[in-house]
């Protein structure tokens, strides 16, 4: 039995697409989720970004791996059937946290999302892995964007850092440069959304957002989540999240005493 916020159609249409959208995955915890980001960017972590240059208008903060610190996303994390819902969509017995990631675009704030994919940047190699981005605010243009099918491409995708522009590792030659997804013609997926609604995707889905043009703030919840078979891979440079000091060695499942099961059958 699946859980009854997901079917087995959206399933099906995970595996296939890489992404989906799930009403109402933490309309439960719109507010406490909105008083941890209160919390969090009053007491911005040693990883928080601010991610404009000089002369850009508005404010886009992010900041992540403060569930340990920050109790309203750990209940969240812990009570919410995310977990239970992210094994049914990877097929997996149990669901691991490897982190959270909070993202808030203020009225006005022009700047893009840049179109990545967050698995270059990781230490994790497997197919059953999801993230949830989640808005707390009503959005429309400023939703998530995805591609579909992205995530079976035949090479990664390039990571790169948002501010300079620069390539995240040295060897570029293992990944494909950075598309655009709109002037290629590609098949990009992006809803409506109400708080609480969630965007499900794989974590090699090519993925961006456009700039906060509304009236309103645009406050993201990401929640990153992992199956049975992730596992730990060594990458050419220093991963982010970093993760200093994990002492874990490659094809390790990571460690559960930093990266704990929350869900198992």
């Amino acid at each position: 039995m699946t859980h009854a916020l997901i079917s087995q159609a959206q399933i099906d249409a995970f595996q296939r697409d890489g992404v989906i959208v799930i009403k109402g995955l933490f309309a439960d915890h719109v507010d406490t989720l909105r008083a941890g980001v209160d919390r969090n960017m009053a007491d911005p972590g040693p990883y928080a970004s601010e991610n404009l240059i000089s002369g850009e208008k508005g404010r886009f903060f992010d900041d992540y791996c403060n569930w340990h610190r920050i109790p309203e996303f750990e209940t969240v994390i812990r009570d919410s059937p995310a977990a239970e819902v992210a094994a049914d969509m990877m097929q997996s017995q149990s669901t691991q946290l490897f982190h959270d990631h909070v993202l808030v675009k203020e009225p006005g704030t022009s700047k893009p999302t840049p179109w990545h994919t967050d698995g270059p940047y990781y230490f994790v190699q497997g197919t059953q892995t999801v993230s949830f981005w989640s808005p707390l605010d009503p959005v429309t243009q400023a939703s998530l964007r995805c591609v579909a099918g992205s995530h079976k491409w035949p090479k990664p995708v390039l990571p790169t850092r948002w501010l300079s522009e620069t390539a995240f590792y040295a060897d570029e030659d293992t990944y494909m440069p950075v598309p655009d997804p709109d002037a290629m013609g590609m098949d990009v997926r992006e809803w409506a959304m109400e708080p609480g609604d969630a965007v499900a995707f794989n974590y090699h889905i090519l993925h961006g957002a456009r700039g906060n043009d509304a009236a309103t703030r645009r406050r993201a919840f990401s929640l990153r989540l992992l199956g049975d078979d992730a596992r730990y891979t060594t990458r050419p440079g220093p991963t982010s999240p970093p993760f200093p000091g994990h002492d874990m060695q490659q094809g390790q499942r990571l460690r559960t005493d930093w990266f704990p099961e929350i869900f198992r059958r």
